[in-house]
C-alpha cells in the first residue's frame, strides 16, 4: 500500500505507477525564492495552448470531494453551486470555475464517436449547463482521463485515441477547462498522452475561438514539474487529497519543496479543497486554506456549499487570504524553517511585501517566529505587519513571532512601507513551558505578554481564564504601564483543577489589552489548552495502556497494539519485527512524536524497536527517548533488515518522556515503526 491517500475508484490503472516518485517525501532541501523555473516541457516547441490563461492559480469548484459518483451529482447542484458563487459573495472573493468531475457522462460513446452526457444526471446536456454558468458571470469545467476509461469503476470513456474529437465537443459545448486523469493509460507514456490533448485543445481553440485551461492530473508520477510547462497551465503533483488532517499534512509536504518551478500560467496543483467537508476542525481548515494559498496552489473548493456552515464560507471567502494565492508576480511560498513541526513559509508579493505563514503541525501549541530580514525584506526602521485572519494592522520592529495553536496558522503579510508608526504594536501572547496539572493539586503556570512593536505597548493587561470549577488566581503583577520594544509583561498564575477531574486537554484563555498611538485599545486573546494528567503507578506498566499526553505521527494515527497499518484508526496488524509478534506495544510512522506524564517518579523506560515487517524491506529509521529536554537513547539508523533492537533510557526524574522516530535520511515513504513491549518503571 501506498502512503498516499488513495480513492478505489480512481486508482483502477493499467500500466505500472512509480512508487518512489509518488511517495517521494522529505523537505532537506527546499526550495528558495529566486531560483530559476524548471526545465521547458519535452515537446514544449510543438504547438502551444493559448497565452494568458491561468495566470494566476486557478480558483473554482469541483464536485468529487463532496459527491464521488453519488446521484447528487447532477445539473441542480451545478446551477445551486453558480447560483452561490454569486449570493455568498465568493464570484467577487475571485472564484470562477464551477467544474464537472468524473461520472457525467454515459458508459458508451454513441454511434459517431461522440461522449454522450448521463440524461438524467445532465437532461439539458452540457451545453446548456455551460449556458446558465456563462450567465452568471463564470466558467464551466469538465474531466476525462488520459486512457481509454476514466477511473470510476463503471467505466466512463477516456480520451485515450479521441483527443481531437473530445476536445472539439468540449469547445463546442462552452467548456472553459479541463481535468485530464491518469486512469487506464495502457501504459502510453505520459508524456506522449498529455501532449495530445495539448494539441488537440489548441487545435480546438483555433476552430472555435473557446480557449480551455489544461488540468494535467497524473498525480505527479513522472514529475510533471519538470516537463509539463509547456504542455499544461497546471500539474498535480500529489495522489488524491482525503478530508483528514494526515492526508492534507502529508501532501502539503510533498508540494512544498517545488516551488521553484510554479508561476504564472504553471502551477504545482497538490488537489482540491476539504474545506468544510467535515472531517477536519475550522482551525485545521484555516491551516489547509492558508498553506494551499501561500504554496499558490488552484483554489478548487471540494465541498457541497449548499450545505457547508457559515464559518466555511468565512475560510473560503477571505479575500486578503486570496490574494496571497492570487498575487500576479506568482511565486509560491518557499520553506525557511521547519524545525520540531514548527514552518515558516514565505511568499514574495508584487508590492514586494511578504506573506509568512507560522505553521504549528503538532498537537500542541507552539512558538513559531522569524524575522523580517530572514523572509527577504529589506532594513527599516519599523514594518506593518497585517494579520490576514484577524484582519487587523500593527507594527513591528522586525520579529515576526506567535504562539500558535495545535494544527494552526497565523497568515500575516508584512511590508517594509513608511505607515507602520500609525498602527498599534504587535504584541505575542504566549506560555512558558507546557500546561500539566494533577486533579486536586496547585499548578503554577507563567505566560507572557511581549512587545514586538518598534513603539511601546502601554498600558498592559493580562488575564487567565480556564473552566468553570477550576482555579485560577495570579501570584504576579497582571499589569504593566509600558512594555518597550522586546520586553514582556510575564506573570505567575496558580491553576487547580477540582479534584477528581478525569484526565484530558481541558480549554483556557489568555486575554490582553494594549494601546498604541493615539491611545487605540487593542484586544488579543490565545486559546491554550491544559492538560490533566495522572502520575503512572508504582511498578511496571506497558506504555501503550497508559493515556499520552500528546501525539504527531507521519502517517495516520499512533495505533496501540498494532502496527501502523495505513490513514485510518485501527487498520494496523500484529506488530511484527524481522518475524517476530509482540503482543503489546505501538506502532508509529516516522516522524513520530509521542509523550507521557512521567512526573517526576520514574527511573526507566525500556522496549525492543524496528521496522514492522507488513513494509517487507523497505524504510529506515531512528528511536529516540526523551526525558524532558534530554535526549536519553538513540538507536541510530535502524532498517527493515534487522532484527528488533533493544532501547533502555533513564528517564529518573523527568516530568515528561517522549518516544521519537526520525526519518533514516531517505524520505519517510514506508517507514512503518514500532515500539515493541515498551515498559515505564516507576
Amino acid at each position: 500500500m501506498r502512503h498516499l491517500p488513495t480513492r478505489t475508484s480512481r486508482r483502477r490503472v493499467v500500466g505500472s505507477l512509480t512508487a518512489a516518485l509518488l511517495c517521494a517525501a522529505g523537505l532537506a532541501s527546499p526550495a528558495v525564492a529566486g531560483e530559476a523555473p524548471g526545465p521547458r516541457a519535452a515537446g514544449a516547441d510543438g504547438p502551444r495552448l493559448p497565452d494568458g490563461l491561468a495566470l494566476t492559480p486557478p480558483m473554482g469548484f469541483n464536485n468529487w470531494n463532496a459527491t464521488h459518483c453519488r446521484a447528487e451529482f447532477d445539473e441542480a447542484m451545478v446551477k445551486g453551486i453558480a447560483d452561490l458563487f454569486v449570493s455568498k459573495g465568493l464570484k467577487d472573493a475571485g472564484y470562477q470555475y464551477v467544474n464537472l468531475d468524473d461520472c457525467w457522462a454515459l458508459p458508451q460513446r454513441d454511434a459517431n464517436g461522440k461522449l454522450v452526457p448521463d440524461p438524467k444526471r445532465f437532461p439539458g446536456g452540457i451545453k446548456a449547463v455551460a449556458d446558465y454558468v456563462h450567465g452568471k458571470g463564470l466558467k464551466l469545467g469538465i474531466y476525462t482521463s488520459a486512457g481509454t476509461k476514466t477511473c470510476n469503476q463503471a467505466g466512463f470513456p477516456g480520451a485515450l485515441g479521441h483527443e481531437r474529437s473530445d476536445a472539439r465537443q468540449f469547445a463546442e459545448w462552452g467548456v472553459d477547462y479541463l481535468k485530464y486523469d491518469n486512469c487506464n493509460n495502457q501504459g502510453v507514456d505520459a508524456k506522449e498522452r498529455y501532449i495530445a490533448m495539448r494539441d488537440a485543445l489548441k487545435a480546438a481553440s483555433e476552430s472555435t475561438g473557446r480557449p480551455i485551461v489544461y488540468s494535467i492530473c497524473e498525480w505527479g508520477e513522472n514529475k510533471p514539474w519538470e516537463w509539463a510547462s509547456g504542455v499544461g497551465h497546471l500539474w498535480r503533483t500529489t495522489g488524491d487529497i482525503s478530508d483528514n488532517w494526515n492526508s492534507m499534512l502529508s501532501i502539503m509536504k510533498r508540494n512544498l519543496p517545488l516551488a521553484r518551478y510554479a508561476g504564472p500560467g504553471r502551477w504545482n496543483d497538490p488537489d482540491m479543497l476539504e474545506v468544510g467537508n467535515g472531517g477536519m476542525t475550522d482551525t485545521e481548515y484555516r491551516t489547509h486554506f492558508s498553506m494551499w494559498s501561500i504554496m499558490a496552489a488552484p483554489l478548487l473548493i471540494g465541498s457541497d456549499l449548499r450545505k457547508v456552515s457559515p464559518q466555511t464560507f468565512e475560510i473560503l471567502g477571505n479575500k486578503e487570504v486570496v490574494a496571497v494565492d492570487q498575487d500576479p508576480l506568482g511565486k509560491q511560498g518557499t520553506v525557511l524553517s521547519s524545525t520540531g513541526g514548527r514552518w515558516v513559509v514565505a511568499k514574495e508579493m508584487k508590492d514586494g511585501s511578504r506573506a509568512v505563514a507560522l505553521f504549528n503541525e503538532t498537537g500542541s501549541p507552539q512558538r513559531v517566529a522569524t524575522t523580517a530580514k530572514a523572509v527577504g525584506l529589506p532594513q527599516a526602521a519599523g514594518y506593518t505587519l497585517r494579520d490576514l485572519w484577524k484582519h487587523e494592522s500593527f507594527n513591528t520592529a522586525g520579529a515576526i513571532s506567535a504562539t500558535v495553536p495545535a494544527h494552526g496558522t497565523v497568515l500575516v503579510r508584512v511590508a517594509a512601507d513608511g505607515t507602520w508608526a500609525d498602527k498599534p504594536p504587535a504584541v505575542e501572547l504566549g506560555l512558558d513551558g507546557g500546561a500539566l496539572v494533577e486533579a486536586g493539586r496547585p499548578e503554577e503556570l507563567t505566560t507572557r505578554v511581549t512587545d514586538l512593536g518598534r513603539t511601546p505597548a502601554r498600558d498592559v493587561r493580562a488575564r487567565l481564564s480556564g473552566p468553570a470549577g477550576w482555579q485560577v488566581k495570579a501570584t504576579s503583577p497582571t499589569g504593566a504601564a509600558a512594555l518597550p520594544t522586546g520586553k514582556a509583561l510575564t506573570t505567575s498564575w496558580t491553576v487547580t483543577a477540582p479534584a477528581g477531574t478525569p484526565t484530558g486537554a481541558y480549554a483556557f484563555e489568555l486575554k490582553t489589552t494594549h494601546r498604541g498611538p493615539g491611545g487605540r485599545q487593542v484586544e488579543s486573546a490565545l486559546p491554550l489548552t491544559a492538560q490533566v494528567v495522572t502520575a503512572p503507578p508504582a511498578g511496571r506498566s506497558a506504555l501503550s495502556d497508559l493515556p499520552w499526553i500528546s501525539t504527531t505521527n507521519g502517517w495516520g494515527p499512533v495505533e496501540k497494539d498494532t502496527s501502523n497499518g495505513e490513514s485510518r484508526a485501527g487498520d494496523g496488524n500484529p506488530l511484527t519485527i524481522d518475524g517476530k509478534v509482540y503482543a503489546k506495544g505501538l506502532g508509529v510512522h516516522a516522524e513520530s512524536d509521542i509523550a507521557y506524564y512521567a512526573g517526576g517518579a520514574c527511573e526507566r523506560l525500556t522496549a525492543q524497536v524496528g521496522l514492522d515487517d507488513e513494509k517487507l524491506l523497505k524504510g529506515t529509521v531512528a528511536f529516540e527517548v526523551w526525558a524532558d529536554g534530554e535526549k536519553a537513547a538513540s538507536t541510530g539508523v535502524l532498517t527493515n533488515q534487522l532484527p528488533a533492537q533493544t532501547v533502555s533510557a533513564d528517564v529518573s526524574g523527568a516530568e515528561v518522556v517522549r518516544l521519537v522516530v526520525t526519518d533514516g535520511g531517505d524520505g519517510i515513504d514506508s517507514d512503518h515503526a514500532d515500539w515493541a513491549e515498551p515498559v515505564l518503571s516507576c
